[in-house]
């Protein structure tokens, strides 16, 4: 292993272990606080909004300090996405992932860190995500290969003369 893998590794850790700690620390483990945060008809816990504007505020300033380097510290270049359209697979999945933060009180960064509990509750959540992950996987998969046979095996239309 070279001395750039292993810094690598190292950052990785750090900041894995940072993220984990302000998820813990925030209470985004605890579905019952994240419950209190989406229930704004009744007794809103509104904790987590100030969790959520820190979040953007440290993002928007690493944004800025970010755009002013050519590269990143550790990489050759930086990985930005190519497309900021939205699109229905896109508006599809964020309301599937709205849906599935409302009913288990977890999204996926919170789960894999209340895995280390040993409670059930984030185990189930996670067990369904795979799931979930994988009948997506399999079906994209599915629809490409549809769409691959469609284009090579079929038939080129010929046009047919109306009289």
């Amino acid at each position: 292993m070279t001395a750039r893998h292993r810094l690598d590794g190292a950052v990785s850790l750090v900041a894995g272990l940072t993220f984990g700690a302000g998820l813990v620390l925030s209470g985004m483990t605890q579905p019952a606080k994240v419950h209190g945060f989406l229930h704004f008809f009744g007794r809103w816990d509104a904790s987590l909004a100030f969790v959520m504007g820190g979040a953007v505020v440290v993002n928007a300033l690493a944004w800025q300090l970010a755009r002013r380097r050519m590269k990143p510290l550790l990489a050759e270049r930086f990985s930005l996405p190519a497309r900021s359209d939205l699109d229905p697979k896109l508006l599809a999945g964020a309301g599937l992932f709205g849906v599935g933060w409302g009913l288990g009180g977890f999204c996926p960064g919170p789960a894999l860190t209340s895995l280390a509990s040993g409670a059930m509750q984030p185990l189930v959540f996670v067990l369904a995500m795979l799931l979930g992950l994988g009948l997506t996987a399999a079906w994209e998969h599915r629809q490409r290969a549809v769409e691959l046979g469609a284009s090579e095996g079929a038939p080129e239309a010929v046009p047919v003369k109306q009289s």
